[in-house]
């Protein structure tokens, strides 16, 4: 079997480590020069909570590196998707990219994470905060009906600096609409509010600015954030998760946790 650095199994017949999956590549999908999803099988005993990361690897070296990956697809799936930036010289990344489908994928079997509808308590609106691959745990959690038992109002922002880039979110949230599970939860509930900051594109902005100025709600036609009626998910680079949390507590809200639910929290580790 072909591996991303170009080998085979058998000429690196490296070995598994203990607590790690060995699952296969089912699907690739290339967004733009630097974003590219995959989906891989999905273990039988493999369980997780939507909006949780999982450690991933290759089995390229005698000690494969691992990194934390938001699981993009819903806790009901029969897969495994994640959506993934390309980095040149990434010690993973770099061969990561290069899979394809029948390719191996480790994942460690012990998923985790604060992204999860646990570390919040009930509101009438979420707000779901994201850069770039942060919309990852999103993903997850827009196509989970728990979601929309616990919240009336489901609201995803997603700012990337190119239009391009804004891809996977709207291929996304359109195919929610028919989905035979999800679909009669989300219809006229999940909002989908994007913005560029590099390009010409209907909103221009970060997320962060179109907040402060009114803008965000103004455009959603709902008032500003309530600490007795809404909630936070925050997930993207390191700058953007310190100034929406900022934000998020001059509104009055609370971070919280699995183990003391508040009123938003923050995934940390996310990795732009």
């Amino acid at each position: 079997m072909p591996l991303a650095d170009g080998t085979t199994a058998e000429k690196t017949a490296f070995p598994i480590p203990t607590g790690v999956f060995a699952e296969t590549v089912t699907l690739v999908e290339h967004y733009t020069d630097s974003l590219f999803r995959f989906r891989i099988t999905r273990p039988a005993s493999f369980r997780f909570r939507s909006g949780e990361f999982a450690m991933i690897g290759l089995p390229n070296a005698e000690k494969p590196v691992f990194r934390a990956y938001s699981i993009a697809s819903p806790s009901w799936d029969e897969e495994i998707e994640f959506f993934s930036i390309k980095v040149p010289n990434g010690p993973l990344t770099e061969h990561l990219q290069k899979i394809q489908p029948g390719d191996t994928v480790l994942m460690r079997q012990k998923p985790t994470g604060t992204l999860v509808n646990d570390a919040l308590i009930a509101g009438k609106r979420l707000y779901m905060f994201s850069t770039g691959t942060g919309i990852a745990p999103f993903a997850s959690l827009i196509r989970d009906p728990e979601t929309y038992e616990k919240f009336e109002q489901v609201i995803l922002t997603h700012t990337c600096r190119e239009v391009a880039e804004l891809k996977y979110g709207l291929d996304l949230v359109a195919e929610i609409t028919d989905d035979p599970l999800v679909g009669e939860f989300a219809n006229g509930r999940l909002f989908h509010y994007t913005s560029a900051t590099r390009e010409d594109y209907p909103r221009m902005g970060r997320v962060t600015d179109l907040m402060t100025s009114g803008k965000l709600f103004a455009d959603l036609g709902v008032p500003p954030i309530d600490p007795e009626t809404d909630r936070g998910m925050i997930c993207g680079s390191t700058q953007m998760l310190k100034d929406t949390r900022q934000i998020l507590e001059g509104f009055g809200l609370v971070e919280g946790a699995n183990s003391k639910p508040a009123t938003f929290v923050v995934e940390r580790a996310f990795v732009d």
